[in-house]
């Protein structure tokens, strides 16, 4: 067995950078000399000031945030924003959705307890194994948004292009891709994530939001800290944040920014992707679940097409280093999250493994 490190192929909580974990762990006693570690400081210090400020830098910087988009550290994870989106937007009581996975649906249920949530497409049918053809949707007149998760982490699906919304603001989940790849943030309204798939620890969402989509009047009853002007004007600072998530996170924005960017994690993603479903597509045991052109370059589920030679694989696999590779029960088989910080080394050492466990299983 591999001895030290594993290969977490979690979905989340994930698989953080080891040079920003080793970076943390040096700073955790006494954080650059102030004799104290940052999960002890006072948010409202200079020193944590300079913290939640240079992570604020370096995330526009990388995902080049128009300057008419607020940029907020928030508590409660992706799912506290299925309640907040329409407690903010929903100024008709009107939002469509397009249902392409656990998550999305959990976005539309929430939502329908605020207003008229409209499922305007779904790929329910085939077990979210495809993105719906979003070109020409009947988006509704008084939509106040269209919601999308953009990739699902159950199912591996990924928007390759965004729907068509026909004008009306367009609100995605970027929850198990963000930062995987170039994004154009002006074709959002909000586009926000839990950052424990792909930056930080669990316990945060980031959410970049348009200007104009912060609201003096949102729905009445929504509480306090459930209104994005709240955390807008505070910047993000109304009550104590998430502060040690915020610090890790700053870390790996760094460290993305040392690699030359999201450019440069999209080419490393799409090599690391390309290792493990090229040997899928040619294996005669495993495959993949989901069709080629929506595939997730986070998230890849695979089968056998026999349980018991799954829950074989996951249990050899995890005794040779390989950890958290079972697929979730809606999808059953196995699934290997192979987000930026998984090394490339890693996907090459699993799709080895599973040549070997391929020719003694035939």
């Amino acid at each position: 067995m591999k001895v030290g490190r594993v290969y977490n192929f979690s979905a989340g909580p994930a698989v953080l950078p080891e040079s920003v974990l080793k970076e943390a762990a040096e700073e955790m006693l006494d954080y650059r000399g102030c004799g104290m570690s940052v999960m002890e400081m006072s948010h409202r210090s200079k020193m944590f000031e300079t913290i939640i400020q240079e992570a604020e830098e370096d995330l526009r910087e990388l995902m080049n945030i128009p300057d008419n988009y607020k940029v907020l550290f928030l508590q409660g994870g992706a799912s506290q924003q299925f309640a907040m989106i329409p407690m903010n937007l929903m100024k008709n009581k009107v939002a469509d959705f397009i249902v392409t996975g656990q998550w999305a649906k959990k976005a539309w249920q929430e939502a329908s307890k605020y207003g008229k949530a409209n499922k305007i497409a779904s790929s329910e049918d085939k077990t979210f194994s495809y993105i719906p053809d979003c070109s020409d949707l009947p988006i509704s007149d008084d939509a106040d948004y269209v919601y999308i998760c953009e990739n699902n982490t159950i199912y591996g699906t990924k928007f390759k292009t965004l729907p068509n919304t026909k004008g009306k603001t367009l609100v995605a989940d970027v929850s198990s891709c963000f930062l995987s790849e170039p994004v154009d943030v002006s074709k959002y309204g909000i586009i926000y994530g839990g950052v424990q798939k792909n930056i930080g620890p669990a316990g945060m969402a980031i959410v970049i939001i348009r200007e104009d989509l912060i609201t003096d009047t949102p729905l009445e009853g929504t509480p306090t800290m459930l209104t994005y002007k709240t955390h807008a004007d505070a910047k993000s600072l109304y009550n104590t944040p998430p502060a040690y998530d915020i610090y890790i996170c700053g870390k790996v924005f760094k460290w993305i920014k040392s690699l030359g960017g999201l450019e440069k994690m999209k080419e490393i993603n799409e090599k690391k992707a390309k290792i493990l479903y090229d040997f899928l597509d040619e294996s005669q045991l495993f495959k993949g679940t989901v069709v080629k052109e929506d595939r997730s370059l986070m998230n890849v589920p695979f089968v056998t097409g026999d349980e018991e030679m799954d829950a074989k694989f996951v249990k050899e696999a995890k005794e040779a280093g390989f950890e958290n590779l079972k697929g979730h029960r809606t999808v059953g088989g196995m699934r290997a999250s192979i987000y930026n910080a998984m090394p490339t080394e890693g996907v090459e050492k699993l799709v080895a493994f599973m040549k070997e466990f391929e020719a003694n299983n035939k």
